[in-house]
């Protein structure tokens, strides 16, 4: 997009924009969502980025209440509340893992305070350091990003596209309303079938969010996310079932689940550290010579820089840095009882930290934050820490089990932490590049959302664990010690998901059975797609991710490539050739419009995932109040299909004049099946 280099607000002018009223609305949001993003990661194993969200409910709060408010004072607003939510992510992740593998009774609120707030500043910090190489040097999508900037946007000039998204956005929380409230669809349609000896999978999630995320990210990069899912389902669990027996389970579909949890996955894990790494090691010349850009100062002492590039000093933020790795130290050093141990664990977490705070912030950048595999990483990390603890712990220093396993968990939970936090910050800083906000203005936002979502967080999963107990293991510790008529009804405790897995995990390194087969083969996986120079880390993250969740996003992605190319052809006429400049400029235009409207279903549909949340919280669930019955597979693809088809009637309003969609449709796609057969032939011998 042209506001990629020509910010909306520019470098010469400088309206508000980290102010009084912007912090009280700031830190307030934040409190909303880190409490309800908490319960609703626990619940269903899965955060709604607040970026969109909050932007809107700053705009209606501040513009309800000020007439001056500038589009830098609501971007500030969404960037603090954004914050704390990403952290809640990195905390459920790790922190309720304490309780399944029995190492806590209870939420333990200072400990919980202190690995939020350093995994979160940490985090924080060393994305700052590779805000330039990211944003503008290699200029990554950051789907979400731009979403938010266009939110921004249409509610600062008003007019249509403040009225475009406003329409989206009460449909994007229609739509959220009655899937995600009143349940009156599935969230999912999938279906398994018995076939030679295995089986094969067939779903969808039908999330419009999603479908919206695949629309601005793009059809090739959302077909190598796909293209990652359909190995992981279509063929590495099906291989598997057939080789070594499928488990007993009530469906076929739960079967298939049963093996990707617990054997596919580690292969979406082992291609994503290799990935990452290959990723960093691809750019070291970019990273280093980015890096070398901000330490060194301007030789030209006159020469003043311009406001929108103005980060936080970086040799400020190393310094900070080397001391949250000193605190790091202590607070390990406290908890273990073992200097050596602690040393080895800060230094350990000074790598790994940075080095997992860039693949996030590379991840978020290409699906966007929501779909950043945060679990993922944390178990990458969990592989590593294992490893190291196990030599430094066990074999160096002879500690018992329970020390091996609380040393592997608090390094493990702060990497996540900082992890969680690195996409949600890359996105916020890509909307503040977007927009023309000041950079270090924006990063001591993000200062702030971070302590204000790790002073929360402690008390909401303390909170939480009380009313219904956080993951079954946990209720089942915790029912141990209370008499019969005072024990929890386990069946009602919160899922917690990828607390349960990495409690797993972690009892079955120390325990001598850690799935190092399915991490190899990961591994292996990303090896041959780097050689056959393949984005990695987009199919990665398909490997690690349900199918369904890929299929909406290449569903966006294949719109958009239609919606583009009807564009370039009713503007020449033909798609033979390349597109003409008046072409690409109607194409863009087009890409803009359905940027707009996909943020609006994002916003839309991620208000409400945050309002079902806390009305769940509260005990309030609307399927029972009102009686509804949710309707089947069928009916619920065709409830999801009517607001794709309005998705696609409101994206197209751009597009020129003359022509029919339908049959433009079809002319866009042989051209597609007419390339994909060349591509096929031989080239002709001369």
């Amino acid at each position: 997009m042209s506001a990629e280099h020509h910010p909306y607000i520019p470098a010469s002018e400088s309206p508000p924009e980290l102010t009084l009223r912007v912090i009280v609305v700031g830190v307030l949001l934040g409190i909303l969502m880190t409490a309800a993003n908490a319960y609703l990661g626990l619940y269903a194993g899965m955060t709604v980025s607040a970026s969109i969200p909050a932007a809107v409910m700053s705009m209606i709060i501040l513009r309800s209440l000020f007439s001056d408010v500038s589009i830098l004072e609501n971007n500030a607003v969404q960037t603090m509340a954004s914050a704390g939510e990403s952290l809640a992510a990195g905390i459920i992740f790790t922190v309720p893992a304490l309780l399944v593998i029995g190492l806590w009774d209870d939420i333990q609120w200072m400990d919980t305070l202190i690995i939020a707030t350093l995994g979160g500043l940490l985090g924080t910090m060393f994305t700052i350091a590779l805000r330039r190489l990211f944003i503008v040097e290699e200029a990554l999508p950051y789907p979400e990003g731009v979403a938010c900037r266009e939110v921004l946007v249409a509610g600062e000039e008003g007019g249509e596209g403040a009225l475009a998204i406003l329409y989206a956005l009460g449909i994007g929380a229609i739509y959220g309303l009655m899937v995600k409230g009143f349940e009156v669809t599935h969230h999912t349609v999938e279906s398994a079938v018995g076939f030679l000896g295995t089986r094969l999978y067939a779903g969808m999630d039908l999330s419009i969010a999603l479908l919206s995320v695949g629309y601005i990210v793009g059809v090739r990069i959302a077909s190598f996310i796909f293209l990652g899912g359909v190995i992981g389902f279509g063929l590495l669990v099906p291989m598997y079932g057939l080789i070594h027996g499928w488990p007993n389970s009530e469906t076929l579909v739960e079967g298939f689940y049963g093996i990707w949890a617990e054997q596919i996955r580690y292969v979406g894990v082992g291609a994503m550290v290799v990935g990452g790494v290959y990723t960093l090691w691809s750019m070291r010349k970019t990273i280093t010579t980015g890096l070398s850009k901000a330490l060194k100062k301007s030789e030209d002492g006159d020469e003043e820089p311009l406001r929108t590039e103005i980060d936080l000093p970086l040799d400020k933020v190393i310094m900070f840095c080397g001391v949250l790795v000193v605190l790091t130290m202590l607070y390990y050093w406290k908890s273990t009882g073992s200097l050596v141990l602690a040393l080895a664990g800060a230094l350990f977490l000074a790598v790994v930290a940075f080095f997992f705070a860039a693949v996030a912030g590379y991840i978020a950048g290409v699906v966007g934050s929501s779909n950043s595999p945060v679990s993922g990483m944390t178990i990458a990390t969990l592989l590593f820490t294992v490893a190291l603890v196990w030599v430094v712990g066990d074999i160096m220093l002879g500690l018992g089990t329970e020390e091996l396993m609380l040393a592997t968990m608090l390094i493990a939970a702060i990497v996540a932490s900082s992890a969680a936090i690195a996409g949600d910050v890359m996105q916020d800083l890509k909307t503040g590049h977007m927009v023309g906000a000041t950079p270090w203005r924006q990063q001591i936002a993000e200062i702030i959302g971070v302590i204000t979502g790790a002073i929360v967080i402690g008390p909401t999963l303390a909170l939480l664990h009380n009313a219904f107990q956080i993951s079954r293991t946990a209720c089942a510790n915790t029912n141990l010690g209370l008499a019969a008529a005072d024990q929890y009804d386990c069946s009602n405790a919160l899922f917690a998901p990828q607390a349960e897995l990495i409690g797993a995990i972690v009892q079955g390194a120390f325990g001598g059975d850690l799935n190092l087969q399915m991490v190899t083969l990961g591994a292996l996986i990303a090896i041959v797609l780097i050689y056959l120079r393949m984005p990695v880390m987009s199919v990665a993250i398909g490997i690690y991710l349900p199918l369904g969740l890929s299929v909406p996003i290449m569903l966006g992605g294949i719109i958009s490539y239609f919606a583009l190319r009807t564009a370039h052809l009713r503007i020449d006429g033909s798609l033979s050739g390349s597109p003409s400049p008046q072409a690409e400029k109607a194409a863009k235009e087009v890409e803009n419009r359905g940027v707009l409207i996909g943020a609006g279903f994002i916003a839309g549909e991620s208000i409400l995932g945050v309002f079902i949340a806390v009305l769940i919280v509260v005990d309030i669930r609307l399927p029972e109040i009102f009686g509804v019955v949710t309707l089947n597979n069928l009916l619920s693809l065709a409830f999801f299909g009517w607001f794709v088809a309005v998705f696609i009637w409101l994206a197209t309003r751009a597009l020129p004049k003359g022509g029919n969609l339908l049959s433009d449709a079809f002319t866009v796609l042989h051209d597609v099946y007419h390339k994909f057969i060349t591509a096929l032939l031989p080239p002709a011998k001369e």
